[in-house]
């Protein structure tokens, strides 16, 4: 993700206080913020490696460029000595947790220095991660994947509890079936890449999205609403495109209202599939709005030259 200067390696937030004016948010999701907050000091005391591994869950997934387990794969790849120490930091600009209090998403930007010393950052993006809260109580990371643009020209915004945001009771004796949940987004997955081969990308997200839909996209800033997310995805892809999506995985709240899904994509000739113009990585956050699996997050990761055709 963010930058190829560390091996793409994704991010997540750093922050500041709330004050004692502001609404207090759902006791979970203040949890889920400062451990991103948490997750983000810990890169800049001890470095980018270090908080990664401490903030991954063990099933954890980074993109390299495809998904593979995190900390398997940091374990595997040691750093090169250097003597300069790259700061990666950043900090959350919007947070959402599930009704059962056990899985969450943030995102906001990020920058990086080469050196905790210079002057200037040399890149810069936005971060998406999923959170899973884990059986000692704790919350891990379970996926993590951005997108690099240029510098932002508007000033930072920290997370700050929403005055209307609230989240459902639920009680955990209240029957859930969270395979057959999970299942079920599968298949929801696997409908919206059918109507996106068939009806085109666009149609497509028309249909499946909340209004909210934020959609994230390499070298853009984010998209806000199913208008702007549709235009971008109409500048980029031409009638002679083809895009289509491989659903790899999911997974869902006990609660049965929040889930992702993550896999790969191909963008290929209509014209002749066989010529591939794009690979990549994605990660979908999808929530449920009136009974219905609805996109609310839309993360997609270009793989590098080497990994691509030709």
């Amino acid at each position: 993700m963010k930058i190829a200067l560390w091996l793409t390696v994704c991010v997540s937030v750093v922050g500041l206080n709330t004050t004692a004016q502001q609404p207090e948010p759902a006791p979970a999701l203040q949890v889920v913020v400062d451990t991103e907050r948490s997750f983000a000091r810990t890169s800049a005391e001890r470095g980018i490696r270090e908080s990664f591994l401490a903030y991954i869950a063990d099933d954890g997934l980074l993109f390299r460029p495809g998904a593979v387990n995190g900390k398997k794969w940091m374990l595997e790849h040691p750093v090169p000595p250097t003597q300069k120490r790259p700061l990666l930091s950043w900090q959350p600009a919007f947070a959402d947790i599930a009704q059962a209090g056990d899985l969450g998403y943030t995102f906001g930007p990020w920058e990086f220095k080469e050196d905790i010393t210079d002057e200037k950052p040399v890149g810069y993006g936005h971060f998406v991660t999923v959170w899973k809260k884990q059986t000692d109580g704790s919350w891990k990371f379970a996926a993590d994947l951005g997108i690099s643009h240029a510098a932002p020209k508007d000033p930072k915004v920290d997370w700050q509890p929403s005055t209307n945001y609230k989240v459902k009771s639920w009680k955990a004796t209240d029957k859930t079936d969270p395979n057959s949940t999970r299942a079920g987004l599968l298949s929801r997955e696997r409908q919206f890449s059918k109507a996106s081969t068939t009806d085109g990308p666009v149609k497509a997200y028309a249909s499946y999205s909340a209004p909210d839909l934020r959609l994230f996209r390499e070298n853009s800033y984010p998209f806000e609403g199913i208008a702007a997310s549709t235009q971008a995805l109409a500048a980029k892809i031409s009638n002679g495109h083809l895009l289509t999506w491989q659903p790899l995985s999911a997974d869902v709240s006990q609660s049965e209202d929040l889930g992702y899904t993550h896999g790969t994509y191909i963008l290929s000739s209509k014209q002749d599939p066989g010529k591939i113009i794009e690979r990549g990585s994605y990660v979908r956050i999808w929530k449920k709005q009136n009974g219905v699996w609805k996109l609310v997050l839309d993360v997609t990761n270009v793989w590098p030259p080497a990994n691509q055709p030709g």
